[in-house]
Order: C-alpha cells, then sequence, then structure tokens
C-alpha cells in the first residue's frame, strides 16, 4: 500500500499572490498571523503579500522572530504570538525556515498538549490539522509548501530533528515565481541544490514507487535545466526552478529521503550550515557511495540531468555519469566542493551518530553503518 497527500489547492506563475484574497473569502478566515523572516520584512518581500492584504482590508499580524534555522524557543514565541494575535490563519511567507516555523505553530495552537515542540519529533499523534496554512514560498528549494515535514533545531541538545504530520501540509500553496526574484546568487544556488537532492534522493529511497518516480524525474530533468538560469536571474531559469522544487515535494514528501538529508541535518544543527549548502556538498559524494543499492535507476537519473548517450552505457559508466552530472552542476552554481572549511575533525563522530539517529537515514536505499557515515564525512575533509 502507498499514500500520497498533495495540497489542496496550488496556484503556479508569476502574480499568483493576488490569488490569497479569494481564498481567504471562500475559506471565511478572518485575520492572518504572518509568518515570515527579518531579511524578508527588511527587503520589501514580505511586503509584496501585505499589500495584497491591506488592498483588500484583510487584517493581519506580521512575526518575523524566525531564523534560518528555527528553534524550539522560536516556535513557542510564535505560539504565544499568535494567541495574542487573534488570527485564525496562518499566511507563511519564506524559505523552509518559515514554513517550518508556521507548521509547528499552526499544529500547536491546535494540539496545546505538544506545546514542549519536542514531543512533536518524528510521527507524532496529534488529533487535530493545524490552523489552516496559505504558504508563498521565496526560495525554489525546501517545497515545504507541499510537504508533510518540517524541521525544528534544538539549540540546547545541539540536533535538528524531523517532524512528519500529514496534518501540518499548508491548505494553499502559491507558487509565484516574482516572490523568489530577489534571492541573491548563493541562496538561489542552495536551495535549487536542496531541490535537486529531494528529487535525487525520492527517487532512490526505499519507499519510491511509479506515482512518485514520475514527480522526481520530471523535477531533476526541469531543475537540471533550469537552475543555472536562476542563479543568472533569468525569468525562465526562475520559473523553471519554482515549478521543479515543487513538483520534487510532491514526491518526496509521500516517500522520503535518504543520509544526505540526515547528515545535511547534522551540519546544520552543529554549524547552522545553510541546509541546501550541506546537501549539494554530500550529495555527489554519497550518490557514489549509495550506487550499487539503485539497480538501473542512476540510468534515468543521467538522462534527465541531461546526459548524451545513456541507454548504451554500462552500469559503471551511466553510475558515474549520473554523479559527475550533479557533481558539475554544483561547480557550476558555485556550491563548495567539499567540508573543509565547515568541520572539524573532532567533531565527525559526533556528526555521523547524529545523522544515524535521524528520521530521514532509514529510507536510505542502501543501510549504513555509523563507520560509513563517519567516512563519507571524512572523505569531505
Amino acid at each position: 500500500m502507498a499514500r500520497l497527500i498533495l495540497n489542496e489547492t496550488s496556484y503556479h506563475g508569476a502574480g499568483s499572490i493576488c490569488e490569497i484574497v479569494g481564498e481567504v473569502n471562500r475559506r471565511a478566515l478572518n485575520k492572518a498571523f504572518v509568518c515570515s523572516d527579518p531579511d524578508l520584512v527588511k527587503f520589501g518581500v514580505a511586503q509584496k503579500v501585505l499589500n495584497v492584504l491591506e488592498k483588500a482590508g484583510l487584517p493581519y499580524a506580521l512575526y518575523s522572530e524566525i531564523k534560518p534555522n528555527p528553534t524550539i524557543e522560536n516556535v513557542q514565541t510564535g505560539v504565544s504570538a499568535y494567541r495574542q494575535s487573534g488570527a485564525d490563519y496562518i499566511i507563511a511567507i519564506g524559505g523552509g525556515s518559515s514554513m517550518d516555523t508556521a507548521k509547528a505553530i499552526g499544529i500547536i495552537i491546535n494540539n496545546p498538549e505538544f506545546e514542549d515542540v519536542r514531543s512533536l519529533e518524528g510521527v507524532a499523534p496529534t488529533k487535530k490539522p493545524s490552523v489552516p496554512i496559505i504558504a508563498v514560498p521565496t526560495t525554489a528549494g525546501t517545497a515545504a509548501e507541499v510537504t508533510i515535514n518540517y524541521v525544528i533545531t534544538d539549540v540546547e541538545k545541539k540536533r535538528k530533528f524531523v517532524c512528519v504530520d500529514v496534518h501540518d501540509i499548508p491548505v494553499v500553496a502559491i507558487v509565484d515565481s516574482d516572490m523568489m526574484s530577489t534571492m541573491p546568487k548563493g541562496l538561489t544556488a542552495a536551495t535549487g541544490m536542496d531541490a535537486l537532492t529531494h528529487a535525487i534522493e525520492g527517487y532512490i529511497t526505499k519507499g519510491a514507487w511509479e506515482m512518485t518516480d514520475m514527480f522526481h524525474l520530471k523535477a531533476i530533468e526541469i531543475i537540471a535545466k533550469s537552475l543555472r538560469g536562476a542563479v543568472l536571474n533569468e525569468k525562465e531559469g526562475r520559473e523553471g526552478m519554482a515549478l521543479g522544487q515543487y513538483i520534487a515535494g510532491m514526491g518526496f514528501s509521500n516517500v522520503g529521503l535518504g543520509i544526505v538529508h540526515s547528515m545535511a541535518h547534522a551540519l546544520g544543527a552543529v554549524y547552522d550550515t545553510p541546509h541546501g549548502v550541506a546537501n549539494a556538498i554530500l550529495l555527489p559524494t554519497v550518490m557514489a557511495y549509495n550506487a550499487e543499492a539503485t539497480g538501473e535507476k542512476y540510468r534515468d537519473i543521467a538522462k534527465a540531468m541531461g546526459v548524451q548517450g545513456t541507454e548504451n552505457m554500462t552500469q559503471t559508466e551511466y553510475r558515474k555519469a549520473a554523479c559527475d552530472a550533479v557533481r558539475q552542476l554544483s561547480k557550476d552554481v558555485g556550491i563548495p566542493q567539499n567540508l573543509k572549511n565547515i568541520v572539524k575533525k573532532e567533531d565527525v563522530l559526533f556528526l555521523a551518530e547524529s545523522a544515524m539517529a535521524d528520521a530521514c537515514r532509514p529510507g536510505n536505499p542502501k543501510d549504513p553503518t555509523l563507520e560509513d557515515i563517519v567516512s563519507l564525512y571524512n572523505s569531505l575533509l
């Protein structure tokens, strides 16, 4: 048996933030609790959505105390701000951080017994759906607007924990490439490589099946074609990435990921490494490690990445071609090629232990040992 969960409604294309008004009215919602991060507020990106609300006379309260890797404390502060605001729905504007924070707030408001936040780790037995969330991504990467996952950082224990909850999916996703046009190059590259990681890990994960394979292969193809252009801020590249990352989310949210994400979560928790950068550095190396457990799938990945002549390649050749194509894309968009400037040698064991305990590990096509993960980290130093 397999299960597929997607947004109730999603809008795609430049200018689609205008659809928020119709959705709010159709659902008889009253006041928005707008979750965004300080930079998006400062640089006027969040304002694009606030303008839509103001023009329509829709009331809102703005909450922007959100960190790039949202913490338990961020969530708890948000919960009390929501309660004081008199809002009855959330609009999340931003990357994964804003959307993850919004999901956790929305879940706790309707399931107050999880107020400690830590108890939401894994697949928590929440009883009620989150307060309605309208998600407006500003990065083309995490696809948090269409997934049932969110990730919170436990500062005290130096770890990130993954929450998987069917109750947290935003009811409406507004995927508007205009909201992504001010993303700086580095962030565009990192979030784009995060999306590629979702598509590739989702395609080779143990839970993969035909329905999600269809999403993942199409996502790899669109991302491979669009990311370089998006980094150069070309309109076509931006629009392609907005779509490609969303399609990847439609897949991986339903089948899970693998150890690229487990290892990246550990780096984010210990060094605050941006999630997309961590994924991008790890992806080609972990792909090479996983290759033996993936049957013919790397032939499909290589082809979707734009590699010519895959049908005539041997298994060894197409597996190498898939890894090389990913490594080349990562290089072309300016991602560092190793962990030298990030990881301290003495932290490797702790990082590997965190990765082994991470919720994404069981989905990896090959079952890693602690030693395997230690040597994967070390090979990138």
